[in-house]
């Protein structure tokens, strides 16, 4: 009888150890290829390659132990992808190559049904709450559609939490039911005036996110949470300095909420850094830095801690009125282009890449604001940190950059990257014929202010 019992306690042991299979069928895909990638945060991670000798039928097997669940993503082309949670359950997917996302279905276990399912929800949720709130706010109290746009706003909630809170909750310690608890949308009163709700809504927003759930690390949880909740504070008519000030308020009660995890908190100020760093709130950035990551060690990614002390490299020795270092660095051709010799009373230095978005958005329109200021006595150096020359030129032909093209092919580690401590593109600085910073313009609102 005993050894029996070990025999029935190893046979459960060891399935419940094996590793579970991803089976993901696609109809009408003419491809035998495709990338298997993890989130974390807003980024997807590689984790491998799949080969498949069917069109369309794509099989893998997790390694045992190599896995978390969270969420993943099977990429076929640059247009076409499937995403899914995989919570050490077998994954079954079926789809239409036509007509990728909306066609998708799932067998089997019920996490991506779920998922699935609230995903649809909550985009119409969003949709019908935020129009039937509109016409409430326009229409008298006393007219009878009124109440009818309110006992629609009404059932529109109840079914909503029915679902977060009972249908998407039959196993509450499941990845799919912590994950749908935390971003859940927060719902207001129905009666509460428009002008309330705002103010509710900064209060609540965050109420129901578990920022003790390191797991939701592998989903966009915490990202998408605190870009919900920041942008309650987005005012398009306060000057920027202003504006700063009231994210800093927002970003506190972000990481200060984050606190309660050490992995939680790290991810959301790499998160944070990372965003602002992209729409250039340089104040907000150093904020983070001096309050959270130096004030309590936050050990970020390499990458990141990389830039973070660029940034305050250059923010010490690159400051206004500072001579620039010297650039002599090679144009298309091969010949040496050096920063002295270029005459002029003001030159806009600018650090680039061809692979930088907000370089492809910020180029064009800086090249056509330059094409009709030629007049003036300004001159631009464009370098790129490419390291393909190619990728470079044919950016440059794309676009008609009629400026001073450069690139010594090194990327960030070039010798004029690092003697200005770049740690973004784009990165600009504007300096006088004494090669003495001017300016460190960010976006092409400033430097349209000092061409015209």
């Amino acid at each position: 009888m005993r050894n029996i019992f070990i025999y029935i306690l190893v046979i459960f042991c060891f399935a419940e150890i094996q590793p579970q299979t991803i089976n993901i069928y696609v109809k009408n895909l003419n491809q035998k290829n495709a990338q298997l990638s993890y989130l974390k945060g807003e980024n997807f991670v590689k984790t491998d390659s799949i080969f498949t000798p069917v069109m369309g039928e794509f099989h893998y097997k997790f390694a045992q132990g190599g896995a978390h669940a969270g969420f993943y993503r099977l990429i076929f082309t640059n247009s076409k992808w499937i995403d899914f949670i995989y919570d050490y359950e077998d994954v079954n997917l079926y789809t239409d190559a036509n007509n990728m996302q909306d066609s998708i279905t799932s067998s089997g276990p019920e996490t991506n049904q779920i998922y699935y399912a609230f995903l649809k929800l909550n985009k119409q949720y969003k949709v019908k709450t935020d129009l039937l709130q509109f016409m409430l706010a326009k229409y008298p109290a006393d007219d009878e559609f009124y109440n009818t746009a309110k006992g629609k706003l009404v059932q529109l909630q109840r079914d909503y939490l029915n679902f977060v809170n009972v249908t998407s909750q039959k196993n509450p310690k499941s990845f799919i039911a912590r994950y749908i608890k935390s971003v859940q949308l927060p719902a207001t009163d129905t009666g509460m005036p428009v002008e309330k709700q705002l103010s509710y809504l900064k209060a609540h927003c965050l109420d129901k996110i578990n920022f003790n759930d390191d797991d939701l690390i592998y989903s966009d949880a915490f990202t998408n949470k605190s870009i919900e909740y920041l942008t309650l504070f987005r005012n398009p008519q306060l000057p920027k300095d202003l504006l700063e000030k009231e994210f800093m308020g927002a970003v506190d009660t972000i990481l200060n909420k984050a606190k309660v995890n050490a992995l939680v908190y790290q991810h959301i100020t790499e998160y944070l850094i990372d965003g602002f760093k992209k729409f250039g709130f340089d104040q907000i950035i150093d904020y983070i830095v001096d309050n959270y990551v130096i004030k309590d060690d936050i050990c970020l990614d390499e990458k990141l801690q990389n830039s973070i002390q660029r940034r305050m490299d250059q923010a010490k020795h690159l400051k206004i009125g500072s001579v620039v270092p010297r650039i002599v660095i090679p144009d298309a051709t091969g010949k040496k282009v050096d920063l002295a010799e270029i005459k002029g009373e003001n030159t806009l230095l600018i650090f680039y890449a061809s692979w930088c978005q907000h370089c492809q958005e910020l180029l064009p329109k800086l090249n056509d604001l330059y094409e009709k200021n030629k007049g003036m006595k300004m001159k631009i150096l464009a370098i790129s940190i490419d390291t393909s020359k190619s990728d470079w030129l044919n950016f440059v032909k794309k676009n008609n950059l009629g400026w001073i093209n450069v690139s010594d092919m090194q990327g960030w580690n070039g010798k004029a990257a690092t003697d200005y401590y770049l740690y973004a593109t784009p990165t600009m600085f504007l300096v006088n014929s004494r090669k003495e910073i001017v300016a460190k313009p960010i976006n092409i609102e400033e430097i349209r202010k000092y061409m015209e």
